[in-house]
């Protein structure tokens, strides 16, 4: 496969500027008959979750393509799920550049993007033009401006615009990289954000005459007993599912290496272990009323069959995509 010569060059360039290029390309290709440099044919491994039908186990996380601008191009590669965003009800640049770093020789990324994205309503029109037949998450933020106190109107904001395209839509609050959004996952605040999401998921239900699930995803870094009171919190509002897991500010296991004192979220292999303990005890917790989708650091069909027995029901990558490319997809789905 011609990937690792493609990562070669990439990886000589500035991380956000290879992923412009890279996506640029991307949408050059898709629908042409240079298709087929992407196009790969992949297993059909069908599974139920959430009350939908997945092609296969293996989705694309949330981040990659923030604004549902290379859908088909993802498809194309075999994914059986692709979550688009974070999304935010305005557009905003997000944070200072540089904003993202590859630690190489530990197969991970630090990035503290800061939800930048085009707005709600440009992703809505990228979803409409994209011929995706699989399962499309779309994944919600508040915008950095909007008060924590006031978070959760953003929200709703975004779900009243994309539940009619979304094939579930996942609640971002767990992103290191705005400031004071991690609050939202515990006690009260938790508890206020799900009851009006809960609520508006079901005007919108009426409203549209179908059921889109709700998906929360959570971070890496809750201790135990904060585990327990979000556990429970899902199953008292009766969300549909849950991401463990997203980026963690945990350093332990790259200490020492470039950019590794950068600040911002850490995905990839050293989130691997980190993430699939949580999801572990998030199981143990949950005892099945509700399915996991576990993400965090898989870049081999080892570490997706080790996300499921751990718990997971659908698993996701992203950081594990960069260093490996299409080929992972492949081998993941063939393997799983």
């Amino acid at each position: 496969m011609y990937y690792p010569f493609v990562r070669k060059a990439l990886f000589q360039l500035d991380p956000e500027r290879a992923h412009e290029m890279t996506f640029s390309q991307l949408r050059r290709v898709t629908g042409t008959p240079l298709e087929f440099l992407v196009r790969q044919k992949v297993p059909a491994k069908p599974v139920t979750c959430m009350g939908l039908n997945f092609k296969n186990p293996l989705g694309l996380a949330a981040g990659l393509d923030k604004n549902g601008e290379c859908i088909d191009a993802f498809a194309a590669m075999g994914f059986g799920s692709i979550e688009i965003g974070t999304v935010t009800p305005r557009p905003q640049p997000g944070n200072d550049k540089p904003r993202i770093f590859r630690l190489v020789a530990a197969e991970g990324l630090i990035n503290r993007m800061g939800f930048n994205n085009l707005g709600v309503d440009n992703l809505v029109e990228n979803v409409k033009k994209a011929h995706f037949d699989g399962v499309l998450g779309i994944n919600i933020g508040k915008n950095k401006d909007t008060p924590v106190e006031q978070g959760k109107d953003d929200y709703l904001i975004c779900m009243d615009k994309v539940y009619a395209y979304a094939g579930y839509i996942a609640i971002n609050i767990s992103s290191p990289n705005t400031p004071g959004l991690r609050t939202l996952q515990y006690g009260d605040a938790l508890d206020d954000l799900l009851v009006a999401i809960k609520n508006k998921q079901q005007a919108l239900a009426e409203k549209h005459h179908k059921y889109v699930p709700v998906a929360v995803k959570i971070a890496p870094d809750l201790s135990e007993e904060e585990l327990i009171q979000v556990a429970d919190s899902l199953v008292r509002h009766n969300i549909d599912g849950v991401i463990a897991t997203n980026t963690t500010l945990d350093r332990s296991l790259v200490e020492g290496m470039n950019y590794a004192s950068e600040a911002g979220g850490l995905s990839g292999r050293p989130l691997q272990l980190k993430s699939t303990e949580i999801i572990r005890r998030l199981s143990g917790e949950l005892a099945g009323r509700l399915p996991i989708i576990g993400v965090g650091g898989i870049d081999s069909v080892m570490a997706a069959r080790e996300k499921m027995a751990a718990g997971a029901s659908l698993v996701q990558i992203y950081s594990g995509f960069i260093y490996k490319g299409p080929p992972l997809v492949k081998e993941i789905v063939t393997h799983l």
